[in-house]
């Protein structure tokens, strides 16, 4: 089986400025390969751009990345490098 890359695995040369920000953690992990944005949607995770839904059974989590707002605890977001056999 082939391992499709979809969105979020860090390139490994950093710049430390970008490791701080959504955005510059975005931009490393299209450098990387990973090019899907994938969405929760109920039970799966759902690709727009491809007309793709995973199951939790169909990913690997590979890493992930949390983000606190500096003003607002609850203003928080997660983002995952997922890898998938599909």
């Amino acid at each position: 089986m082939v391992y499709k890359k979809v969105k979020c695995k860090p390139l490994k040369l950093l710049v430390m400025e970008n490791e701080a920000t959504l955005s510059g953690i975005l931009n490393n992990l299209k450098m990387e390969g990973y090019s899907e944005d994938f969405n929760l949607k109920g039970d799966c995770l759902k690709c727009p751009s491809e007309q793709l839904k995973l199951s939790p059974t169909e990913i690997e989590i590979d890493k992930f990345y949390r983000f606190e707002g500096q003003s607002e605890p609850a203003d928080s977001a997660i983002l995952y490098a997922i890898s998938s056999k599909i």
